[in-house]
């Protein structure tokens, strides 16, 4: 992949991509239709596992708030992943039309954009004018595996 402009992208921003995560449940992890590649929901796995479970929140037995972004920025590329396990190459995204965000939230917790950011920060650093993106970031009661946040994209690519 590194022959390719989005692989030298990733190289020069010292990313590696990680092998597409296994579904945990009766889905794909992406599908193609038309112009566009939607992604199922990305955890943040990181060889097979969570590195950080539960709510998102400021104070004891809480996420923080950094983890979880950082968390998010790791969904991306798991995410990102999976459009590359579809289409063959990043180099066929022509743009990065839409991110959403979810984040286990702990009641009191309003700071999901801030989390959501870690996906959003990434795809813009890889493919930058293309990476700009529609978004949402929404807060949630829990998520698959106790995971603090989970990230889909929808993506076009070339004909």
């Amino acid at each position: 992949m590194t022959d390719s402009a989005i692989g030298r992208r990733l190289a020069e921003l010292g990313i590696t991509l990680p092998p597409v995560a296994a579904p945990v449940a009766s889905y794909v992890p992406a599908v193609v239709t038309g112009h566009y590649v939607y992604t199922s929901g990305q955890l943040p796995f990181v060889d097979g596992a969570l590195p950080v479970t539960g709510k998102v929140g400021d104070g004891d037995g809480l996420v923080d708030p950094g983890v979880a972004a950082a968390a998010a920025r790791t969904c991306a590329l798991n995410a990102l992943a999976a459009v590359q396990d579809v289409v063959g190459d990043l180099d066929r995204v022509v743009r990065v039309v839409k991110v959403v965000g979810f984040v286990a939230s702990d009641p009191s917790f309003t700071g999901q954009p801030a989390v959501v950011n870690g996906a959003s920060t990434v795809i813009g650093e890889i493919f930058r004018e293309a990476g700009i993106h529609a978004r949402s970031a929404v807060g949630v009661a829990a998520l698959p595996l106790d995971a603090p946040v989970e990230v889909e994209l929808v993506v076009e690519i070339d004909g």
